[in-house]
């Protein structure tokens, strides 16, 4: 059982893994390799303009620390001027202290600066290398586009490709059913002239029945030519027998005529 699943989990991450493969777009993924770096350079600069902020902050609290201590020893002296050693000393005193701040300020300030020099240098350093990337991305794109483009020109001339393997698939089935229907048809034909498949509809006729008709058709024929022959034969008799007639009637009438006459004397 242990062995039919590993084997089971062995084709199901094959089939994924070629799945996968066949969807993905090298393009595609040099293009979120790109984004991904961009994002990375953003964060960098962002990291660099943070520490530039806090670097300028120290800055302006190293400017306030030192005008108060520069005011401190102007008040320490005018003091001391005035006989007020007692202040003198406290003024003095007060600005020792601000020094102190100021010298933890000018050291954090001095490691800002550094930190902001690193970050700046590996900005610029990531921006080479992110442009680099681009121009090499747009090659490799131009590159893979260009041929794909080519084997599928080459598959469309081969006709190796899915659509014209597709196309002529369809072809092939529409030959075979057409030569399958006439095949059909003509078994059908041979069959009703052969009397053994029977027409429901009394169109069809087989040999021996188209030839009795023929034959019949043509004595119809024959026997019609006869009676018009016959028609006209008679019909020719009867005037000639007419016209006959006629002249023997015109020659009895016109012979008294020409008898003479004699007259009594």
């Amino acid at each position: 059982m242990s062995g039919v699943m590993k084997r089971m989990g062995m084709i199901f991450r094959a089939k994924a893994n070629k799945a996968l493969d066949r969807a993905e777009d090298p393009r595609e993924t040099l293009d979120y390799s790109y984004q991904k770096q961009l994002e990375l350079l953003q964060k960098v600069r962002r990291g660099v303009a943070d520490v530039a902020t806090s670097r300028k902050r120290l800055e302006l609290q190293l400017n306030q620390l030192q005008q108060q201590s520069g005011k401190l020893e102007d008040q320490g002296r005018k003091a001391l001027a005035l006989g007020r050693e007692d202040l003198a000393r406290e003024a003095l005193a007060r600005r020792s202290a601000l020094q102190q701040q100021v010298t933890d300020l000018e050291t954090q300030h001095a490691t800002l600066q550094g930190e902001e020099e690193k970050l700046t240098l590996a900005a610029q350093r990531l921006q080479a290398k992110v442009d680099a990337f681009r121009t090499k991305k747009e090659t490799i794109k131009a590159t893979y586009t260009a041929a794909q483009a080519q084997t599928r020109i080459g598959e469309a001339f081969s006709g190796i490709s899915e659509e014209m393997g597709d196309v002529g698939m369809a072809i092939q089935r529409a030959e075979d059913k057409t030569a399958q229907l006439q095949a059909r048809a003509g078994a059908i034909d041979e069959l009703l002239a052969s009397g053994a498949l029977d027409d429901q509809s009394g169109m069809a006729k087989d040999d021996i029945q188209a030839e009795l008709d023929r034959l019949s058709g043509g004595s119809d024929v024959e026997l019609e030519l006869q009676r018009m022959k016959a028609e006209l034969a008679g019909g020719s008799s009867g005037r000639q027998q007419a016209i006959e007639g006629g002249t023997d009637g015109q020659q009895a009438q016109q012979q008294p005529q020409d008898t003479p006459r004699f007259d009594k004397q």
